[in-house]
């Protein structure tokens, strides 16, 4: 009965599936996670160390009295296509991002469900929340208890949602039915690793961060590596290609949270202007989105290189005051995008800053500029 009642309420404060596992730790998934901190592929998160991973393995480390996890799962896809002006300059945003900040959307949620649980049972039931923001291994619960299978692209997959979905968890000391882990997998499906443009995926179920898209446009806070710019295209924040082109999101069914719906103008945003704003104007247009994460610089940092690659002389005037007038990090990528343009405007403003004083490593990137745009001249002429 406690366990109907609680998939009960997980539904109706608005998640799209409610699953259960017991609190055992995911020992499998542990011994992943290390081989894959062993081999490399997170140097780039000094926080995730061996400890952590032993921690976000083990449910009962993390609530003592531990007996189930409850695995619950939102979707976030909304209908209808973006507003395309062929006249306008545009960046893409991964899809989660187009709404509210999932984090504290799904995070209120599970507090007043964890409340509801205690006031229908009549009794105090110790909880632990959790919304991809502390040591809890959700894909490894997710998995376990039937909310979704693993994609080699090591995203959850479901079966009405596709990989759509975001994901909380709860621990507590109720004990509740548990669920059976679904009988399905990817197969010879290999589309995710195929089309991913860095090669992020390594080998099935395997991401090295440091070429994700995602990690690079978010994570990173400092220089994009310069053999990583022209791959990113023109996506400003976060990335979607792995999840675009899986064959099971082609009928995934959309998500009802209000929240998540789309932001006007968000989808394709327009780049121009965002090389323009101030602090203020960011935390305005940005205010409960998951986009401040990657803050001014950072966006700033992305449009630059997202112009880069549209290669549209419309750029040049407002790159190259970003160039003149920015921080280092922002002034080598803002040469970079100038020497992707490779208009005669952009050459010229490319040799002025040579000659000014600016730091080592952004005159560096400017010569840099200047020689592939030599050298690409080279071959036409």
């Amino acid at each position: 009965m406690n366990t109907k009642i609680v998939k009960k309420l997980g539904m109706d404060i608005g998640f799209d599936i409610v699953k259960i596992t017991n609190a055992d730790s995911f020992f499998e998934d542990e011994k992943a996670a290390l081989k894959r901190f062993n081999d490399g592929y997170i140097n780039d998160y000094p926080w995730y160390d061996k400890d952590r991973i032993k921690l976000m393995n083990r449910p009962t480390l993390l609530l003592e009295g531990a007996k189930s996890v409850i695995s619950l799962g939102a979707s976030y896809l909304n209908p209808g296509t973006p507003d395309y002006d062929p006249n306008k300059l545009h960046g893409k945003i991964a899809k989660y991002a187009l709404g509210d900040d999932y984090h504290k959307v799904l995070k209120e949620r599970l507090k007043s469900f964890c409340a509801q649980i205690s006031e229908y049972l009549g009794q105090d039931v110790k909880t632990r929340i959790f919304v991809d923001d502390g040591p809890m291994n959700d894909r490894a619960a997710a998995r376990r208890s039937g909310l979704g299978w693993v994609g080699k692209n090591t995203n959850i997959i479901t079966e009405n949602y596709g990989s759509w979905v975001l994901l909380g968890q709860v621990i507590t000391d109720l004990e509740l039915d548990t669920d059976e882990p679904l009988k399905k997998n990817c197969g010879n499906c290999v589309r995710c690793i195929d089309d991913c443009p860095t090669g992020a995926i390594v080998a099935p179920y395997v991401i090295d961060n440091s070429k994700c898209i995602s990690y690079l446009t978010i994570e990173l806070k400092g220089i994009i590596p310069r053999d990583m710019r022209p791959l990113l295209g023109d996506w400003i924040f976060g990335c979607d290609i792995c999840q675009d082109v899986c064959p099971v999101n082609r009928k995934a069914k959309f998500g009802t949270i209000r929240e998540f719906e789309k932001r006007k103008g968000f989808e394709l945003t327009e780049l121009l202007p965002v090389l323009d704003m101030d602090q203020d104007t960011f935390s305005k247009v940005y205010k409960n989105s998951p986009i401040k994460r990657t803050k001014l610089r950072g966006l700033k940092r992305n449009v630059c290189v997202a112009l880069g690659n549209l290669g549209d002389v419309r750029a040049v005037e407002p790159l190259s005051k970003i160039l003149k007038k920015s921080d280092p990090v922002l002034k080598i990528h803002a040469a970079w995008a100038l020497g992707r343009i490779g208009s005669m405007s952009a050459y010229r403003i490319l040799l002025e800053e040579l000659d000014k004083d600016n730091p080592i490593e952004v005159k560096d990137e400017i010569k840099y500029s200047l020689a592939d745009l030599q050298a690409v001249n080279g071959k036409r002429n």
